[in-house]
């Protein structure tokens, strides 16, 4: 069965080049292969400001490139959201970027709905893969993976968004052509599985 699928570059170079960018040409790659529907959503291409207080993030305008990407992740069935680890967590752009997705009213209900507990959001499933030049052991099992555990816990699943899966990728600045070719093999693979 065919998928809607996003995928979302968050690397903030726009000059591209990088793994991560291999990553997602990789899935989807795959995913098109299998007659996946897939859109890509390239943060670094993207205009829109942070947001610096509550009354932007609760009722300030929604910049045109964030309203056409909130369109794109409300079509899509399945997020694929790759980017590089930073001081532990995601880079600055992407957050940025998901603070301005993620409003009341798109993510989470406003007034009585979003006590009640609805999220707008439920029915869609995740993948997180996160590429980083430690070990992803390390990552995970020393730091707790605390950047990742933030973003599924805290935006993502509270949004209503699950199950959410996430492909640690270490060890990203070392020569390993065969291993490299390992994970681009695995993207595709998570790619033709819309997973």
């Amino acid at each position: 069965m065919s998928k809607r699928v996003v995928v979302i570059h968050g690397h903030p170079d726009p000059s591209g080049g990088h793994f991560g960018t291999a990553l997602a040409e990789a899935y989807v790659q795959g995913a098109v292969d299998q007659s996946h529907e897939v859109q890509v959503i390239d943060v670094a291409q993207l205009e829109f400001p942070l947001l610096r207080t509550k009354q932007e993030f609760e009722s300030g305008p929604v910049p045109e490139s964030i309203r056409q990407s909130q369109l794109v992740i409300q079509w899509a069935q399945h997020l694929v959201i790759i980017f590089p680890l930073w001081l532990g967590t995601m880079p600055a752009l992407l957050k940025g970027f998901l603070e301005q997705i993620f409003r009341p009213g798109f993510a989470v209900g406003i007034g009585a709905p979003a006590r009640s507990g609805k999220r707008p959001l439920s029915g869609k499933t995740a993948r997180l893969v996160v590429t980083m030049g430690m070990p992803a052991f390390v990552y995970r099992w020393y730091f707790g993976a605390h950047g990742t555990r933030s973003l599924e816990r805290s935006v993502l699943g509270f949004c209503g968004i699950g199950p959410i899966k996430e492909s640690l990728i270490g060890g990203i600045e070392s020569p390993d052509s065969t291993k490299r070719s390992e994970w681009l093999n695995r993207m595709r693979e998570l790619g033709r599985k819309g997973g």
